[in-house]
């Protein structure tokens, strides 16, 4: 079964790549247009992974990821819809030069080839990835969770309607249904018809693939973040950006999982920032200054700072510095994200220096790492490795660069 998905993958890959920009286009708005004429279908699928995720005990953060409703569904449409305004990158020249024999050398983009998927809990991803594969000229097999296949396959029936409707091989997009693990690890090991994998999910996702994978793979990897408050931070905004980067939703890889704020500045408004954190409902873990005021609260040790949560839970450390932060951060950051809030552009350039994460914010809620956010519309993951791209995976991640080079009967001497 997996041999023919790789199979029909590989021949639909063929004709992606030189497929005219109308043509994308249009698949892209019929493929909105299909999720949004069967989007009762597909809330019915995603009920039904709902009742039977019980059975696998998620978090309520984890069940809010998989979780559709109507603006759920709309935001799928509309992120369609957004590819369709941005640039195709197929062909695009990014270099070009002539030798002293007289060589043209073009430096250009061109399709992967196969991009495969591995992701969990969040049905949305299925459309957006779909999107920018067909945009970036790739073909897409993917593989979600086992909890979220009926909500998967109702959003691929659309999308496999939409590329019937333009004379396009619906193998362009295809779903490993297996429930397997060991079908999982196949599909990561399927180098002759795999030209790339993308994985997002959690910990044990990466270190599956790390263990198995003979298909290159980028890491879109844990998103331990931090977010550090320094002693001149603006205090009018300091509270609503904590409250943003954790409490809007705690169950992604962008919400703040480590809050560290300087002493002097929470002096001034440090029980402020705890308060609103505890009437938001999250669970603290504080350094021991905090404890002191909030003697109910539990004292943060190692494993709080090195845990990505993705729920309603916080650890919080206290520093006499910025190069305390900064030491803190390097030691737990997994490379995703992290914000600082000052008003000194000396300490903001200092933190964006030290701090080696795809993504460094000054003055901003960390929920901003997303492609998105970004102008890329949607995204296809976020990058902490260093090849080939870092943070947000748009339309130019799904390429590589290749040369064509003109000559006139050119031999070298």
């Amino acid at each position: 079964m997996l041999s023919e998905i790789g199979i029909n993958a590989k021949e639909a890959s063929k004709h992606l790549g030189n497929l005219n920009l109308e043509i994308k286009n249009k698949i892209l708005n019929d493929m909105a247009y299909e999720i949004e004429l069967n989007s009762q279908k597909i809330l019915l699928a995603n009920e039904q992974d709902l009742q039977e995720a019980k059975n696998f005990n998620l978090t309520d953060a984890l069940s809010d990821r998989l979780r559709l409703d109507e603006i759920r569904i709309n935001g799928m449409c509309n992120g369609l819809k957004k590819i369709i305004a941005l640039n195709d990158p197929v062909g695009e020249i990014t270099k070009s030069w002539t030798t002293s024999e007289g060589l043209k050398i073009n430096k250009v983009r061109s399709p992967f080839g196969v991009i495969g998927i591995i992701y969990e809990a969040r049905p949305n991803v299925t459309s957006d990835v779909t999107g920018l594969c067909i945009k970036s000229g790739n073909a897409a097999v993917l593989r979600g969770s086992s909890y979220a296949l009926n909500s998967n396959l109702a959003i691929l029936e659309c999308l496999q309607s939409a590329l019937i409707k333009n004379n396009i091989d619906k193998n362009s997009v295809q779903l490993i249904q297996s429930k397997e693990r060991k079908d999982t690890i196949k599909f990561m090991q399927m180098t002759e018809y795999i030209d790339l994998i993308i994985p997002r999910g959690g910990k044990g996702l990466i270190q599956t693939l790390v263990e198995n994978a003979k298909v290159p793979f980028i890491l879109d990897g844990d998103g331990n973040v931090h977010l550090y408050v320094h002693e001149d931070a603006d205090e009018s905004t300091c509270t609503q950006i904590i409250l943003n980067s954790k409490v809007q939703r705690p169950g992604v890889c962008n919400a703040l999982e480590t809050l560290i704020i300087h002493e002097n500045i929470y002096k001034k408004i440090g029980k402020e920032i705890i308060n609103s954190l505890l009437e938001n409902e999250v669970e603290l873990f504080v350094d021991p200054k905090i404890k002191l005021d909030f003697p109910n609260l539990q004292e943060a040790d190692k494993i709080h700072y090195e845990t990505e949560f993705h729920d309603l839970k916080l650890a919080i450390k206290i520093v006499n510095s910025s190069d305390e932060a900064i030491l803190h951060i390097q030691k737990y950051s997994t490379g995703h994200t992290e914000s600082i809030l000052t008003s000194s552009d000396a300490e903001a350039e200092k933190f964006s220096k030290l701090i080696d994460s795809s993504v460094v914010f000054i003055n901003a809620s960390t929920r901003f790492t997303d492609g998105e956010m970004f102008g890329f519309g949607a995204e296809i993951g976020i990058s902490t490795q260093k090849l080939h791209v870092r943070g947000p995976m748009g339309l130019e991640a799904l390429t590589n660069e290749r040369y064509i080079v003109k000559g006139e009967g050119t031999v070298r001497n």
